[in-house]
């Protein structure tokens, strides 16, 4: 078994599974889209939107929306390389938005695909995402390569959230990222708040679980960002989620879920 795949545990009925890449170079990205095919990916998504420095230094991330003439040679390599549909995750723009530019620079290389992230790089995550962009996005689109499908993100909250959004800009999907923190049942249309919290308990004890089964290797500390987003919102939960951030493994933490279950006045 190749390593790069020791963590991909994926069954057939999850597919698509996109490999997510990053790097300025492009014959490094022809490389690894080639190894991406080779290895029964789907597809192949580029990030030219990753905010974290040491991705930036090497050109890549946000930093390829300043140089748009080495973004499109990169996409050009990982399409040459395989068969695999090619896509980009991006942001509006650097320092300011500039659609015009950086967009219309993606939709010439024709990805089958463009995520936009409706936030500069200078804004991080700390303002609220810009979804009045998206309609002159989806303009920019029309009007370039009509071809390429246009995918929003950035604060939906829910299912009927998103399709608020999309009917509303005319973009062709949303993409979901932390409204799935503590509620995997959002793609089922469920919000947060519906799910009794012995199911949320439970959800999370079946997580830990499989990623001690499943990743054995990996630091059991990188579910603590799970344990906050599935305790909380209830009385006592910041006493609960205390207990559970000290739990070294999956039976800790189920043995400690299960003692607050049993506690009196439950």
């Amino acid at each position: 078994e190749n390593p790069l795949m020791r963590d991909l545990a994926f069954g057939e009925e999850q597919r698509p599974i996109v490999a997510q890449l990053f790097s300025s170079k492009p014959d490094m990205i022809g490389y690894a889209a080639k190894l991406a095919a080779e290895l029964g990916f789907d597809g192949v998504d580029i990030n030219m939107g990753c905010p974290d420095r040491t991705v930036e230094k090497q050109g890549a991330g946000a930093a390829m929306i300043n140089t748009p003439e080495v973004a499109r040679e990169v996409i050009r390599a990982a399409k040459k390389a395989s068969e695999l549909p090619v896509s980009i995750k991006t942001r509006i723009g650097y320092n300011i938005e500039s659609l015009d530019e950086w967009l219309t620079t993606l939709l010439e290389a024709a990805p089958a695909a463009i995520t936009l992230h409706l936030r500069t790089r200078k804004e991080m995550s700390l303002v609220p995402a810009g979804w009045e962009f998206m309609k002159r996005a989806v303009e920019i689109r029309n009007r370039v390569n009509p071809n390429v499908l246009l995918i929003g993100n950035g604060d939906v909250r829910d299912l009927e959230d998103a399709r608020a959004k999309a009917a509303d800009s005319g973009c062709d999907g949303v993409m979901l990222g932390r409204a799935m923190f503590g509620n995997p049942w959002v793609f089922a249309g469920r919000k947060s708040e519906d799910t009794p919290l012995a199911e949320r308990l439970a959800a999370l004890i079946e997580l830990a679980r499989e990623f001690e089964k499943l990743t054995p290797h990996k630091n059991f500390s990188i579910l603590k960002k799970h344990i906050k987003a599935f305790v909380t919102g209830f009385a006592g939960a910041a006493e609960l989620r205390a207990l559970l951030m000290q739990a070294e493994n999956a039976e800790e933490l189920a043995s400690a879920i299960r003692m607050h279950e049993r506690a009196p006045g439950r």
